[in-house]
């Protein structure tokens, strides 16, 4: 519903400047004294209408004001709550740093556009009226249902009666039923009880609790890193901290870095507060996001637990942001535009003026620099909770097994696998690598089975019968031949997916029952509620699993942790390969030994003596860390200087090579603490059909990049064919 605005007889009618969910700049408007900034409004644009937000008052004096006399008036101001002043600043500010047009970062809080109406008025009947011309049985058993008084919609009436809806219908036709206004379906909010006694405290939980709760109630923007090893109890201790939020009255947002990881997050999370917060991810249904954005929206939401993209949901009234297992990869978003999720909630706090807390076992290089330098308190957790003791880790000197071409898992790990099922506990091994094998070729002519869209091989995946690109989605299958020489029976699957290695683990343990943890395996949140459950009831002896088993999930028997490939991410060039793979292998050794059962992880290695298996090895974090901020800071690396990346991309690859040198020739040579490498092909120099070409800025610390860029990127102005998309500090070099 809309509140028409007659500019007439509405008052002095004001300048607003509208922002639009699209990639282009604001539009002046005029509206009237109904009217305020923060307004979603629908506004005339060109032949059509379309919805934004009133911005702000616009000044008429402005350089690119637009004369009065052109100024087209706001048609209609919708009943939707307003955007607040703090989250209208957070959007600019995302807009500045990332250099993408305010529109298209607006668009990630109006994603959905149902939302923006208030839930369609229902109608159901009641007996009344006229009596029906002729009663048959069916038409006795709807008049006597709805004698009662309590309106019904159609369906519902012809479903309770057990007659078709043409009975209801003929009913209503002839006068019989009368329509009643049904109340709005504005979407059930489970309420959630802050009051409830949480569990019994550790010292160090209670002294962080203090410390958390302390900002809370202070009402004031700090932002805390919360450490502690695997197991230890950081989500008790940011419950607490939950509790106090809504004790007095605010909003929560937690984030979480996969869906896979709120499962068994959203048990304990009911076991604390009494119910479930409202969800926010790719996976729900249209309906939910319609209803949970407008819960957030009026405030009835209080709680919100999502993927990064929550962060971008209006709040009435945020209290506290949470950052779990802020250490992730997948805060960062790639695509459109390049942003990470934890940076953004630390400006999102802090522009809201409120706490927030970044959560890991094994911080990031950024936060830990951050931490040490002042900006961010930290809190520790040094132990397990409940007295488990954290797994004795034993590295494998893969160069000394031997193995055939086709086994992967050596001799110490096979006998720990079939001792731990025969033991009667559970056992999980890591491979971060979906399907069977990565790679198949043809043994007659060496022709590689490729994506026709993308520079990479198709990863043969057995269970889904198909070959599939993993960054286009590109799939086909299995040819008899090869499409290169028409050999038949010449195709080898080459190197281990999770889908091989499970076949191993069948073939060395015939009686374990196996489940594969991958994306495209357990790719729905009831999937992975149904794989916990299995797991908790003892029906799987041995997960064989890729990145998503890696965290955030708590099994009492699982005592045997193998990671098969722990140099598999070393390589490649990328400067956060160590830390990634540290953290990853941490995480992973973290599952085993959780409760009263001791527990062991094996590390299968070509390269025992590399820092980063060393460092897993003695525990000793710190020195890991040490090292890795000693070689970043020699090369101005972040978190000791800045990086901004440059695509150029397009089908043509002439016109992508065309517009990047000619980048390349404007970029800037005369800053002191700035330099520009490239152009170069990217890694993936075809993706998704596009040809890509990488250019990379260069900064030290304190130069602010976004000045520098935008000056760069408007001496070229690229053809329409050709994309140039920029990421400030770039998570991916591919």
């Amino acid at each position: 519903m809309e509140s028409a605005l007659a500019t007439s007889n509405a008052g002095e009618s004001k300048r607003f400047r509208v922002l639009l969910p699209l990639p282009l700049k604001p539009y002046d408007y005029r509206g009237g004294a109904d009217i305020a900034p923060g307004d979603v409004v629908r506004v005339p644009l060109g032949r059509r209408h379309a919805i934004g937000v009133a911005w702000e008052i616009a000044d008429p004096t402005a350089p690119d004001a637009a004369p009065a006399a052109k100024l087209k008036d706001i048609a209609a101001k919708l009943e939707t709550p307003p955007l607040g002043r703090a989250h209208r600043r957070f959007i600019d500010w995302v807009a500045a740093y990332t250099l993408a047009p305010a529109g298209a970062v607006l668009r990630m809080t109006l994603s959905v556009p149902a939302a923006l109406e208030p839930p369609a008025l229902k109608v159901g009947y009641v007996a009344g009226g006229a009596p029906p011309a002729r009663l048959t049985a069916a038409r006795t058993k709807v008049v006597a249902l709805s004698s009662d008084g309590v309106p019904r919609a159609k369906a519902d009436l012809a479903a309770q009666a057990g007659v078709s809806e043409a009975v209801v219908q003929g009913l209503i036709v002839q006068g019989a039923l009368v329509a009643v206004p049904l109340p709005a379906d504005r979407g059930a909010v489970s309420a959630i009880d802050p009051t409830r006694p949480g569990p019994t405290l550790t010292a160090a939980q209670a002294s962080a609790v203090a410390a958390l709760t302390a900002d809370v109630e202070a009402g004031r923007f700090h932002a805390t890193l919360l450490e502690g090893v695997t197991g230890s109890g950081k989500t008790e201790v940011y419950f607490e901290a939950v509790a106090a939020a809504l004790k007095r009255g605010r909003q929560c947002l937690v984030l979480v870095p996969e869906i896979a990881l709120t499962a068994q997050w959203l048990d304990r999370f009911e076991a604390r507060f009494g119910a479930r917060p409202a969800e926010w991810h790719s996976e729900l249904k249209a309906s939910q996001r319609r209803r949970t954005w407008r819960a957030v929206a009026e405030g009835r939401a209080t709680v919100v637990v999502g993927a990064r993209s929550a962060l971008f949901l209006p709040f009435a009234d945020l209290g506290l942001i949470v950052v779990d297992e802020e250490q992730d990869g997948s805060y960062k978003q790639e695509d459109g535009i390049a942003y990470h999720a934890r940076d953004m909630a630390v400006v999102r706090a802090s522009l809201c003026d409120i706490p927030v807390v970044l959560v890991s076992a094994t911080p990031s290089l950024e936060t830990v620099a951050n931490a040490e330098a002042g900006r961010y308190a930290r809190l520790d957790l040094p132990a397990r909770h409940g007295g488990a003791t954290l797994p004795a880790v034993v590295s494998i000197d893969m160069r000394n097994e031997r193995l055939p071409a086709t086994r992967w898992i050596s001799m110490p790990l096979a006998a720990a696998l079939t001792e731990t099922v025969a033991a009667g506990e559970q056992s999980m091994l890591f491979l971060n690598r979906r399907g069977y094998a990565p790679l198949t070729l043809c043994r007659t002519c060496g022709h590689r089975l490729a994506c026709p869209n993308c520079s990479t091989w198709l990863v043969d995946h057995r269970l889904l019968s198909r070959l599939q690109c993993h960054h286009c989605g590109f799939t086909m299958p299995m040819p008899h031949a090869c499409p290169s020489c028409q050999a038949t029976e010449s195709l080898a699957a080459c190197g281990p997916g999770v889908e091989r290695l499970a076949d191993e683990v069948a073939a060395l343990v015939p009686a374990a029952r196996i489940a594969i943890v991958a994306s495209d395996t357990v790719d729905s949140p009831s999937k992975v509620q149904a794989l916990i459950e299995q797991i908790e009831q003892r029906a799987i002896d041995v997960i064989v699993g890729t990145q998503i088993v890696a965290k955030g999930h708590h099994f009492p028997l699982l005592t045997l942790v193998g990671v098969i490939d722990a140099d598999l991410g070393l390589g490649g060039g990328d400067l956060r390969a160590a830390e990634r793979t540290y953290q990853m292998l941490v995480q992973v050794a973290g599952r085993a030994g959780r409760a009263e059962h001791p527990g062991r992880v094996l590390v299968q290695t070509y390269d025992p003596t590399h820092p980063v298996i060393q460092a897993l090895l003695a525990g000793d974090r710190a020195q890991f860390l040490k090292s890795e901020a000693v070689e970043r800071e020699r090369f101005h690396l972040p978190p000791f200087g800045r990086l901004a990346a440059v695509v150029v991309s397009s089908a043509d690859e002439r016109a992508a090579a065309a517009s990047a040198r000619a980048l390349g020739q404007a970029a800037p040579r005369d800053i002191a603490g700035v330099r520009v490498l490239g152009p170069a092909p990217a890694p993936l120099a075809l993706l998704r059909g596009r040809h890509r070409f990488r250019l990379l800025l260069m900064a030290e610390r304190g130069i602010k990049v976004q000045p520098v860029l935008g000056a760069w990127l408007a001496r070229h102005t690229p053809p329409a064919r050709v994309r140039v998309q920029v990421d400030v500090d770039p998570y991916s070099f591919l």
